[in-house]
């Protein structure tokens, strides 16, 4: 595929949902985030669908919207629960922000 000459790339401040100008932006991507988290556990253990509907307490059709990334019906909150059913550690640090950027919310998966 051939670039054109008036093709403008601009750089990403990190947060896709944000490029993008959505209000809620943070939320969005927290949530993007977890679910990836979650993703990888599921993958990893190579759980089925049921093994995951029975480990989070939740019916197979939610499990599915977990893997397809549809997390509109999910707090941050539950998607956190999940992870702890899981058997994973969550660690929620507050910490001042360096003067260089703006407050935001970061979510790491060792």
């Amino acid at each position: 595929m051939n670039k054109q000459a008036n093709d403008k790339v601009t750089r990403s401040i990190g947060n896709v949902f944000a490029d993008m100008g959505l209000t809620d932006a943070v939320e969005l991507d927290t949530k993007v985030r977890l679910g990836a988290t979650i993703n990888r556990i599921i993958e990893k253990r190579q759980l089925s669908q049921a093994e995951v509907a029975e480990a989070l307490r939740i019916n197979q059709p939610k499990v599915s919207a977990i893997l397809n990334y549809k997390l509109e019906g999910f707090s941050v909150e539950r998607l956190m629960n999940f992870l702890v059913a899981l058997g994973q550690d969550i660690e929620i640090v507050v910490r001042e922000k360096p003067r260089s950027r703006s407050a935001r919310i970061a979510v790491k998966a060792a």
